[in-house]
């Protein structure tokens, strides 16, 4: 089947592209940069990138690529593959191994204006552990050489006894929602962050209930999205909405997700 195959192949790249940048890691092999909009950057993002591309591009010449390092390619295929490298970039600059390598394809349909992902694929190179998935074939989680089991998200079902996690406190600030966040923490057990990518990894294998981005961009969002879906979860951006291009996002275990975007939307 078609996205079989496509699922095995971004599985495939994407554990290697993140083994690339294990070179670097926890390492003076590289200077970081700054991009225009104040994030950093590392010769480790832009090599693993580079090696994802020319991978999909041999292997599937005809699809179009979305990346966060390089400029789109436009294809002929109704297929989008969504690339994000390294997420988690300053975890990864700081030797701290909570980043990861996600790809994802959307299969672009012309009469839809909502923007979802057909397969995600999560590897976490310096935790050797990943989690994927491909809609209608479930979600898949795996550690080293361990077996590859079916990933589940939590049956919790009250806020009170949810975990959060969020990758900055400081970006509910950036979009005036400080206050939001310190509600939010004050109604579950208890908050963490050092989210990113595996803030999703959490919720999709059911250690926590709930992860929430006031800030991300759509490689950030696709690969979290079908996996988190495919693991019984929910994931939306803060309207509710289940796409993955409205630049914020919530993947929750679904069984909280309605009082999660209440709150969300609270006094609007």
């Amino acid at each position: 089947m078609e996205l079989e195959a496509r699922l095995a192949f971004a599985n495939q790249i994407a554990k290697a592209a993140g083994k690339r940048t294990l070179k670097y890691f926890q390492t003076t092999l590289f200077d970081v940069q700054k991009k225009e909009d104040g994030s950093p950057l590392t010769i480790a993002d832009q090599d693993a990138e580079r090696y994802l591309r020319e991978m999909i591009q041999e292997s599937y010449p005809s699809d179009s690529i979305v990346g966060e390092e390089f400029e789109s390619v436009e294809g002929s295929s109704p297929y989008r593959w969504i690339l994000d490298p390294i997420d988690g970039t300053k975890s990864f600059i700081s030797g701290v191994p909570l980043y990861g390598t996600m790809v994802a394809v959307e299969k672009v349909e012309a009469e839809s204006e909502t923007r979802k992902s057909v397969i995600g694929s999560v590897y976490l190179p310096g935790l050797d552990v990943g989690v994927y998935a491909a809609e209608g074939l479930g979600a898949w989680t795996f550690q080293g050489e361990q077996p590859v089991v079916r990933a589940h998200v939590s049956k919790k079902t009250c806020l009170k006894d949810s975990v959060l996690t969020t990758t900055s406190v400081d970006s509910f600030g950036a979009r005036g929602a400080g206050d939001l966040y310190r509600e939010l923490a004050s109604s579950v057990y208890f908050c963490r962050t050092w989210g990113d990518v595996y803030g999703y990894f959490l919720v999709a294998t059911g250690r926590v209930e709930v992860m929430i981005d006031p800030e991300l961009n759509v490689w950030d969002a696709a690969a979290a999205q079908p996996i988190i879906e495919e693991a019984g979860g929910k994931f939306t951006d803060w309207q509710g909405n289940e796409r993955i291009d409205s630049g914020d996002a919530v993947g929750s275990n679904g069984l909280i997700h309605e009082a999660v975007i209440e709150m969300l939307n609270a006094g609007k």
